[in-house]
């Protein structure tokens, strides 16, 4: 459960900051090296979060990281090695399937990126750029995005490479294929009592999971021109998730913290899923590179705050 960031540059006869080290200890509720494997990263974060979410809670499952540290990977996964998208859908239908005597379910897939502020749907691409509305009950909707109903699992897949080929990949210093968007998965399971004289009783679940995007320094990538612009932008909507988790981890101190939800796009969207009747995990990537330190060191810091959140229902 712990883990130990050494600094690189750290100079052993350097006498006077001998008693500063930067050394950090840092710990979570689970640390996995190299050698796990998806399954292990799956059952470990996501596993349990499917039960709440037939029962009516959210979830949301964020991967976060700086470029190249295999945040897509988590996710997404590739055919042999499928990610928490495939793998937690496989399983949701599956419990669904289990639990059908009594309720009849629906589950609703939508698939969209946010760039540069922006919001794109990757199921329909060529819908441009889509609103974010507030709708009567206080919940946000996206107004005009594609849903896909499915009733079985085998669908998924397809759907979200699909629209995955469509995210916004340009090539930075870190990494080929870097993505520059933040793609975010909302799974809408909608259950209904088949008996009638209960009355029309519902239960809504969502399950959001997101792939950020890169949060590292510009002069770590040699961003310029778009790249720089896309950096910023990316960095502001991380900026203003990293503000409503530290004024949601305080929220039990002792001033009463306003949340800024509406600071970025991605914030609102999420708005449900960050207090409220939600479970929320950070899957916080961090490269072993000694020239990656600054990120790694800020990741984990960001991770740390997040896990002190504590929501009421």
């Amino acid at each position: 459960q712990r883990v130990v960031l050494m600094d690189p540059s750290e100079d052993p006869d350097d006498v006077l900051r001998a008693n500063r080290s930067r050394e950090k200890t840092f710990v979570f509720d689970m640390v996995f090296d190299h050698r796990a494997t998806q399954e292990e990263v799956y059952v470990s974060t996501t596993k349990k979060l499917i039960g709440g979410v037939i029962s009516g809670y959210n979830a949301t499952i964020f991967a976060y990281g700086p470029t190249g540290a295999g945040k897509t990977y988590t996710m997404l996964g590739t055919d042999c090695e499928p990610g928490i998208y495939i793998r937690t859908l496989d399983e949701l239908f599956k419990a669904l399937e289990a639990a059908t005597e009594e309720m009849d379910y629906r589950v609703s897939m939508s698939y969209l990126e946010i760039y540069n502020e922006v919001i794109r749907d990757l199921l329909n691409p060529s819908s441009g750029f889509l609103d974010l509305r507030e709708d009567s009950r206080g919940s946000i909707q996206i107004a005009g995005i594609t849903e896909v109903s499915t009733t079985n699992a085998q669908e998924v897949p397809g759907a979200t490479v699909r629209g995955n080929k469509q995210r916004t990949q340009e090539p930075t210093a870190a990494n080929k294929t870097s993505s520059r968007s933040h793609a975010v998965l909302q799974v809408t399971v909608t259950q209904k009592s088949q008996r009638q004289e209960i009355g029309e009783e519902m239960r809504i679940g969502k399950l959001f999971m997101v792939d950020l995007a890169g949060s590292e320094r510009a002069a770590q990538t040699q961003n310029r021109g778009k790249r720089m612009k896309e950096g910023a932008h990316i960095n502001r909507s991380l900026l203003a998730l990293g503000n409503c988790i530290n004024a949601l981890s305080e929220k039990g101190g002792s001033r009463a913290q306003f949340v800024n939800f509406r600071d970025s796009k991605l914030t609102r969207l999420l708005k449900d899923s960050l207090g409220g009747n939600s479970r929320t995990v950070m899957i916080a990537h961090i490269s072993p590179a000694g020239t990656s330190f600054e990120e790694s060191r800020m990741t984990l810091i960001y991770a740390y705050r997040a896990k002190n959140i504590k929501t009421q229902v």
